[in-house]
């Protein structure tokens, strides 16, 4: 595969999550959250499980009960931000949600710090200054004007750099990518109905209006998708895939304007450029210095 291509392939995935976004907001109101990710992460269980039976075929070593744990552990980092995400869309819109949920580009290094004393590249602080201004500028320059479902996708981003974080110390060196989406999506899927069980009503007609953004969320959301990206970024650079996948947030604000009638006042699009800068900054930036070390 040429890098050209698989830039493409980047590209589309970061239009399906940009889509995903719509997808998710016409399910508010008609399907519980948990309800939602349960049956979401089910069918993104069942569109990854033959990918991962491949590549269990093929492995050179077997996952062992640790590394099943790992799994699982990650897998509730990516089960709250999904629950965070979902409940906050029904009070903010497609836009605001797609780039706030950009932020775990930015809360990664930080968090990073916080947690394990791991200093990043210099760029940072700026860059987290600066998504931090765009948030601002988000909320019309008053922060008490950010809605609940603002703060609730901020908080999702949380629990998403955390899965990823916590994916790059448990889970890098057994080489199963495919395996811990699987292992991911079931602990989501579980997480969901678990919870749905307890807390909210089940209503079939309800679950019927809704199934075309289930079926899209679990088909393509996370089962096409996230495999495009393990797909794409074997044949790119880093700094070309983290500008790709970062058009998500564009490609949100783009469905939400075009299927939901979505408007932005003038500081939100300020507000909105200044977060994708730094989500692309500080992901390009560290990137390109090293690969000018190593020449």
């Amino acid at each position: 595969m040429t890098q050209g291509r698989a830039n493409l392939l980047l590209l589309f995935a970061g239009a399906i999550w940009g889509l995903g976004f719509v997808a998710q907001a016409s399910a508010v109101g008609n399907v519980g959250a948990f309800l939602f990710i349960g049956l979401r992460f089910a069918l993104a269980s069942i569109t990854v499980a033959p990918l991962a039976w491949r590549e269990a075929q093929q492995a050179k070593r077997s996952v062992t009960l640790k590394d099943y744990g790992g799994f699982v552990f990650i897998g509730l980092f990516l089960s709250i931000g999904s629950v965070l995400q979902q409940i906050g869309l029904a009070t903010t819109t497609v836009t605001n949600s797609g780039f706030l949920t950009g932020l775990y580009v930015v809360m990664v290094p930080i968090l990073g710090v916080l947690l394990f004393w791991n200093w990043p590249s210099p760029i940072v602080w700026p860059c987290a200054l600066t998504a931090l201004g765009g948030i601002y500028l988000l909320s019309g320059g008053q922060l008490n004007n950010l809605t609940t479902g603002d703060w609730l996708t901020i908080l999702c981003a949380v629990f998403w750099a955390l899965q990823i974080i916590f994916i790059n110390r448990l889970a890098h060196e057994n080489g199963r990518p495919f395996m811990l989406s699987l292992v991911q999506f079931l602990t989501c899927a579980v997480f969901g109905f678990s919870v749905a069980a307890f807390t909210e009503p089940f209503n079939w007609p309800s679950v019927m209006l809704s199934w075309p953004a289930i079926l899209f969320g679990g088909v393509f959301s996370c089962g096409i998708a996230f495999t495009l990206q393990a797909v794409g970024q074997r044949y790119t650079s880093a700094p070309q895939a983290a500008i790709m996948l970062s058009s998500e947030a564009l490609f949100a604000a783009l469905f939400g304007a075009i299927l939901l009638g979505e408007r932005m006042t003038f500081h939100g699009m300020i507000g909105c450029a200044l977060i994708f800068i730094a989500m692309i900054t500080v992901e390009v930036v560290p990137a390109l210095r090293n690969r000018t070390n190593a020449a």
